[in-house]
């Protein structure tokens, strides 16, 4: 079981023992470990997006060539993915995000709020199935199970990991 700061670690070496190779990211300190090792791994592809919804294509594409792909973008990203998000349903491609919450527990910047308050329900808007990480303890259980749900069953899938679990920035 992971524990407060173990889980990073613990979560990219899940993703890597179920053939995640490609790691699509808009810089964000709360994926700082899934970044750094992704970019530290010679068996990987470690991609910077200049806006997530690119990450959306990056994952289906990973999907056409056989390969497995996560998203990891921060709540104010997810805004951006709304009308790409059509091309993982209307296609059935897999889509596996990790999402690092903001405007929720503890936060201090008012910017944040909007979006972090509607990162769950645009989700299921989009027919994205939600699952939310608020401890250490949840991470791989819930990673685990969106890892099953979007690569054995074609779904799309958004773990998110709460503020309480990472943290507020301090400003």
């Amino acid at each position: 079981m992971a524990d407060k700061d173990s889980w990073p670690e613990a979560l990219y070496d899940l993703l890597r023992a179920n053939g995640v190779t490609q790691f699509c990211y808009v810089p964000d300190a709360g994926h700082k470990v899934l970044i750094d090792r992704s970019l530290a791994d010679p068996d990987v592809h470690s991609i910077p997006l200049t806006t997530e919804e690119e990450g959306v294509a990056m994952v289906a594409g990973a999907d056409l060539g056989g390969d497995r792909a996560v998203l990891l973008m921060q709540s104010s990203g997810v805004g951006n993915c709304i009308n790409m998000l059509s091309l993982t349903a209307g296609c059935r491609f897999p889509l596996l995000t990790i999402v690092s919450m903001r405007g929720e527990f503890g936060e201090g910047n008012p910017w944040q709020f909007p979006m972090g308050q509607a990162v769950e329900p645009v989700f299921k808007a989009m027919g994205v199935i939600v699952l939310r990480a608020e401890q250490p303890s949840d991470v791989i259980p819930c990673v685990t199970a969106a890892i099953t749900m979007a690569y054995q069953s074609g779904q799309q899938v958004a773990v998110l990991l709460t503020q309480r679990l990472i943290g507020a920035k301090k400003f």
